[in-house]
């Protein structure tokens, strides 16, 4: 299942942070940093789908 959610982090990145913690902070951060710039985002996805 990481494979999964890492791969939706790099396509998507609040996708896979949605699939690890749901809606909360980290979400919410995500599609913040996504849309200030892709590769933010794809970061704080991948750390965070990694993390737990």
């Amino acid at each position: 299942m990481d494979v999964i959610r890492i791969i939706a982090a790099i396509i998507l990145p609040p996708l896979g942070v949605f699939l690890q913690v749901g809606f909360g902070l980290h979400f919410w951060l995500n599609i913040v940093l996504t849309l200030l710039g892709y590769i933010p985002g794809i970061i704080h996805a991948i750390w965070v789908v990694l993390r737990k």
